[in-house]
């Protein structure tokens, strides 16, 4: 473990997904503890698409906009709980970040919360040019639900010639229900998310379906054509393999992929923002979607 995270360990709550009602409060009065500041020169909107709520954060002159769909094992999380994260993004990005409030399962299972990505990537596309972007200039990105998301659009987006979608940029990504990596079956008892709360992630999203490509794009057997990837995983997290499975089976298809696996991290470590590795991780991503997404 890094150094700078092993104090924060014991103090780190751990997920349970049994009870989605508590454990939405739990991470709403977490992240409410959190400090948030965000540049004046910031814009922040919340705007309604078909019903999704999402929150639109605009840096001066962005040149791009990234579709960002929250993390919470498809169970939790909110337009509030990505507060902080989506606000440095924007900064850190030069990127307009269109926050998405999908809808949650087990209430709502596979595929609304990927019907809702897709709603508002549709309108951020028709609408790039009243947002002030480049509508060449969309990317999607999103942290760990939020990445199989991410990951789904591209998929979908290519089958059903969709909107274009330019980058893709995966943070710590659940893309597979198998659970049969070595990571996978290795980390029962890591922190904040191990191996059942992800098995419980599954059960509440699939809802007793099989799992299609698209609600598990680790099972996707056809990579090619999709968007260039900025793919980011944790030492100690049971999704790690998945993750750098599924960018290497990118690259084997053709397609351009930059991989970060940080070590001594676990699933959802760069909230301690305190420690270098959070810092030097947010700082990676926003570089990369910046890259991504510039002239």
């Amino acid at each position: 473990m890094d150094p700078e995270l092993e104090p924060f360990v014991p103090l780190v709550p751990r997920s349970d997904l049994s009870d989605p009602a508590t454990e939405r409060k739990n991470l709403a009065a977490l992240v409410a503890s959190f400090p948030v500041q965000h540049s004046d020169s910031l814009e922040v909107q919340d705007v309604r698409v078909d019903d999704v709520p999402v929150r639109l954060y605009r840096p001066p002159a962005a040149q791009g906009a990234v579709v960002w769909l929250h993390g919470g094992g498809f169970v939790t999380g909110d337009l509030d709980t990505e507060h902080p994260w989506a606000s440095r993004l924007a900064e850190a990005s030069g990127a307009l970040v269109a926050s998405v409030g999908y809808r949650l399962a087990p209430e709502h299972p596979y595929p609304a919360a990927l019907d809702d990505a897709y709603a508002v990537l549709a309108w951020l596309s028709e609408n790039a040019g009243e947002l002030g972007v480049d509508p060449a200039r969309i990317a999607v990105g999103g942290t760990s639900a939020g990445g199989n998301l991410a990951a789904a659009l591209a998929l979908v987006a290519r089958d059903e010639r969709g909107p274009r979608i330019c980058f893709q940029a995966l943070f710590q990504p659940e893309l597979d229900d198998r659970q049969v990596t070595v990571s996978q079956r290795t980390f029962t008892d890591t922190p904040r998310m191990d191996r059942e709360v992800i098995a419980q992630s599954w059960r509440h999203y699939l809802g007793g379906t099989p799992a299609t490509p698209y609600a598990a794009p680790g099972r996707a057997e056809d990579l090619v054509g999709l968007p260039p990837a900025y793919v980011s995983t944790a030492e100690f997290d049971p999704v790690r393999d998945e993750g750098i499975e599924y960018a290497l089976r990118l690259l084997q298809a053709g397609v351009a992929v930059e991989l970060h696996q940080w070590p001594g991290t676990f699933h959802g470590s760069q909230a301690i923002a305190s420690a270098d590795v959070s810092q030097r991780q947010a700082a990676e991503l926003a570089a990369a979607l910046r890259r991504a997404l510039s002239d």
